[in-house]
């Protein structure tokens, strides 16, 4: 049985004092691979989004790895989310520094001080993703698939135990798709947990894991 990093008893999600999702009971573990599927508004994002922090749990118990979301402090927040990578369908790359400074900035801001030590991340994470030579690169002279990838290598930097990815293929052609999920896929296999909100069943065919989908205001494990 692996390590439960995830666990919600009977949570509530609100956005704007509106229920998103009730009654959520979830137990997540170590290295698995879940896709998070739904409707467009059906809830997915404020899943994920409660998951670091960003929409707050006021109902139930809901604990992340060490923290209780319900109790965590505000200076424990940077802490969680530096556990925690993002990888959205819109990218947010800085689009006035390469992608070499754009790994850079983020790294710094999570306390990262030593030079040597920035390239050497920056080097591995970019390899990683099959980006080693493009880290000199602006943003606009990449394709999607390419910008994907440096957010996923961006995702990477603090070698987080989970990913959270929300439609990282929606604006990329099939087949450009199907390489981001490849590499989603052998980031999994390396013992990280990769949770992908999407409405593209394709990729659950394709690629195997465990289906949790969103239905009137309910989360259902529909694998079991």
């Amino acid at each position: 049985m692996s390590e439960t990093f995830i666990k919600y008893k009977d949570v509530e999600l609100c956005q704007q004092e509106l229920v998103v999702l009730k009654d959520v009971n979830i137990k997540i573990g170590a290295g698995e691979f879940i896709y998070l599927l739904g409707s467009v508004g059906s809830g997915k994002s404020t899943f994920l989004k409660s998951l670091y922090h960003e929409v707050p749990i006021e109902t139930g118990e809901a604990q992340i790895f060490d923290y209780d979301l319900l109790k965590i402090k505000t200076k424990e927040v940077p802490h969680l989310r530096r556990k925690i990578g993002i990888v959205f369908q819109d990218f947010q790359l800085l689009i006035d520094r390469n992608v070499h400074k754009n790994l850079e900035f983020v790294l710094r801001a999570t306390g990262w001080k030593d030079k040597k030590l920035i390239e050497e991340q920056i080097e591995n994470v970019l390899k990683q993703v099959g980006m080693q030579t493009k880290g000199y690169k602006m943003p606009h002279q990449l394709s999607g698939g390419e910008q994907q990838r440096i957010v996923i290598a961006r995702a990477l930097l603090n070698s987080p135990s989970i990913i959270l990815a929300d439609e990282p293929t929606g604006n990329l052609d099939p087949n450009t798709g199907k390489g981001i999920m490849e590499l989603l896929y052998s980031i999994r296999e390396a013992g990280t947990t990769i949770i992908i909100a999407t409405h593209n069943l394709t990729w659950v065919d394709m690629f195997s894991g465990r289906v949790l989908k969103i239905q009137d205001e309910r989360l259902i494990d529909v694998s079991q």
